[in-house]
């Protein structure tokens, strides 16, 4: 099944269109913020919603608040192909995180309705109500709802208001009770693709539209600190210091050189500090600082992170101060299914003249997916990779790109990979 250059287009159009539209959706006037379970999200299922009805697609809402439709397959009931992405945004957000892959995927079924085309497999699309944790603190709670994944303490978890995720359930017409019903049978969905904004930069600098997902990036994160002595910083000699800040600027250092030559697909970030007694004549005896480490294997992750935190030690240790590290998170680094990423090389070089394979640093619904069923993902490209802000931005020809793309894939794995 091919789409024409000029459909791809139209596609592209009504993608940015809608895209602006949603943002209009939004709990403040001056920038993008819908958050899970507000008044904004609701509003934008029912767009959403609508859109999905005009496709084609019978259209329902989740237990958990996810917008979902379904365009039949060619028998009855038959185990879908799953689509989407989310919906919720964060504070100040770009248009087309999420957005993107759940109205692109729209355009995948309008082309099939509108064609008179039905697949072996049927084609749902989720918009998936929180994927950003924005509101709550707690992330993927669409996503992890229709996996069957909901701990019950999640309901307890407040908002900035003291509002519980169970009240906020309560207060648009949601019941916890039936929180279990949105999870789908194994059997239901037979793997899961989404489309996505790259939030980083290596696909324009390829000069490349699209790319190929290997792996989301499992992550570790860490407090961190060391402690020294306090000192005044006119008398007391260099030789004698325990200066707590120098001792952790090596060992910063040390995190960028040995992760630049660990591997070119692992990234290491201290993104806070924090010097105590922070006065300009006093020699920093206590600093505070975070370490964000990630990868797409975790293995090698963890070789990093042991080698860093032995560093860590080494300094402390050389200079007579004490290092502590404590990990507070801990996230698995989710593979790609090897059969999706190929028919999604197979689409991209169909329209582009090369795939490129690249991991996705950032976190996706498809982590929670991948926990059931196999997952693939699409990047297009982003300008300058900025994301979650208002400057993300996509170029209308590389969705019709997308879309092309997008639609050969999934009519390639609906017809034949996953029967």
């Amino acid at each position: 099944m091919i789409m024409k250059a000029v459909e791809a287009r139209n596609a592209a159009d009504r993608v940015m269109a809608r895209c602006d539209a949603l943002a209009t959706i939004s709990a403040s006037p001056n920038n993008l913020t819908r958050l899970y379970l507000s008044p904004e999200h609701l509003r934008a299922n029912a767009q959403v919603g609508e859109w999905m009805l005009q496709a084609g697609m019978q259209v329902w809402q989740d237990e958990v608040g996810n917008i979902c439709g379904r365009y039949e397959g060619q028998r009855p009931k038959a185990p879908a192909l799953l689509l989407g992405s989310h919906l919720d945004t964060v504070r100040n957000a770009g248009r087309y995180d999420g957005v993107l892959g759940v109205l692109t995927a729209i355009e995948i079924v309008h082309w099939l309705h509108k064609n008179q085309q039905w697949l072996p497999l049927a084609v749902e699309i989720i918009g998936f109500g929180d994927e950003e944790g924005t509101r709550f603190g707690i992330t993927l709670l669409g996503s992890r709802g229709i996996t069957g994944c909901w701990p019950e303490s999640w309901l307890t978890y407040p908002d900035s208001d003291g509002i519980t995720v169970a009240q906020a359930m309560a207060n648009v017409g949601l019941d916890v009770k039936a929180i279990p019903r949105a999870a789908r049978n194994l059997k239901d969905i037979v793997a899961y693709i989404e489309l996505h904004i790259e939030q980083g930069p290596c696909l324009e600098q390829e000069g490349l539209a699209l790319g190929v997902v290997t792996a989301i990036n499992g992550a570790r994160r860490l407090n961190c600190s060391f402690t020294g002595e306090a000192g005044h910083a006119g008398t007391v000699p260099m030789t004698h210091r325990k200066d707590a800040l120098i001792a952790a600027a090596e060992w910063m250092f040390f995190i960028e050189t040995a992760t630049r030559q660990h591997d070119p697909q692992m990234v290491a970030t201290v993104g806070t500090l924090s010097c105590v007694p922070g006065a300009v004549n006093v020699i920093p005896g206590l600093v505070n600082l975070s370490l964000d480490v990630r990868g797409p294997k975790d293995m090698p992750l963890e070789l990093l992170l042991s080698s860093l935190i032995r560093q860590g030690e080494a300094i402390a240790l050389r200079r007579c101060l004490h290092f502590k590290a404590e990990k507070y998170y801990h996230i698995c680094a989710t593979t790609c299914d090897s059969t999706l990423q190929q028919a999604l090389r197979n689409a991209v070089e169909t329209v582009q003249s090369r795939s490129f394979a690249l991991p996705s640093g950032a976190g996706h619904d498809a982590i929670a997916i991948a926990e059931r069923w196999p997952v693939g993902m699409l990047f297009v490209r982003n300008h300058r990779g900025i994301s979650h802000h208002p400057a993300e931005m996509v170029m209308t020809d590389d969705i019709a790109l997308a879309v092309r793309a997008y639609l050969n894939a999934v009519c390639q794995l609906a017809q034949t990979v996953l029967l």
